[in-house]
């Protein structure tokens, strides 16, 4: 249950997060959306161990929430966005997360996103661990 306390300490981060350190990538955001850019901040903020080496765009990262969304609109489950084979899952040319981050950069962005499927979410998560 370690990877889900982390995700929700993450979303109950300021929104206000300083990503002017030396290690914050430089924004590259044309989103103009306000969920966007909180997300964008949050996730700067969080430096996921998976990118240290190699990370992905702001516009990458700005293309997963609305597909998140989308999905658990639709009716799939958090382990079809995350699950072995999954589209959804958070992986590019040159760079992946793992999957407790992941599942917490799925948090960031259903909070930012889609907020009133967030329990949802958290409920699916919990059930997961519970095997």
């Amino acid at each position: 249950m370690g990877a889900l306390a982390l995700a929700l300490a993450a979303v109950g981060c300021s929104d206000t997060a300083d990503t002017t350190g030396s290690d914050a990538k430089p924004s590259q955001s044309t989103s103009g959306t306000d969920a966007g850019d909180k997300f964008l901040a949050k996730v700067h903020a969080r430096q996921f161990e998976s990118w240290a080496e190699s990370g992905p765009t702001d516009q990458e990262l700005l293309a997963l929430p609305p597909e998140w969304c989308q999905e658990l609109k639709d009716g799939h489950s958090v382990d079809n966005l995350l699950g072995d084979n999954a589209s959804a899952y958070p992986i590019g040319p040159g760079w992946g997360t793992e999957k407790p981050e992941a599942e917490e950069l799925l948090m960031l962005g259903v909070t930012t996103h889609c907020p009133e499927l967030r329990d949802q979410v958290i409920k699916e998560m919990q059930q997961a661990r519970l095997y």
